[in-house]
């Protein structure tokens, strides 16, 4: 069961961002050889990966976040129109073709 859902927010996450998920990874991998190897600049070199990748992953959203919060809406007709407002056609029933 534990398994099932580590793998389904791996996947999760690779498929959002496959880069920082790569690099945290590959920072976790040299993490743990130089954590089994006791070579404490290896397991440092990691675990400055695994925080610089979660760091970008953190600046990105937010960046994100900021630029959806940021966005001004287009319109096609500017708010008051040099033009005037055209009439109203009401089709009269007396009129008919």
């Amino acid at each position: 069961m534990i398994d099932a859902l580590w793998l389904r927010i791996l996947k999760t996450a690779y498929r959002k961002d496959p880069v920082v998920s790569f690099v945290v990874t590959m920072g976790a991998v040299d993490a743990v050889i130089g954590g089994v190897r006791a070579s404490w600049s290896l397991f440092g070199l990691g675990m400055g990966t695994v925080g610089m990748a979660i760091a970008l992953r953190l600046w990105l959203l937010k960046r994100s976040y900021l630029e959806q919060a940021t966005a001004v809406p287009e319109y096609y007709l500017p708010p008051n129109s040099s033009r005037p407002q055209l009439p109203i056609l009401n089709r009269n029933k007396k009129h008919l073709p």
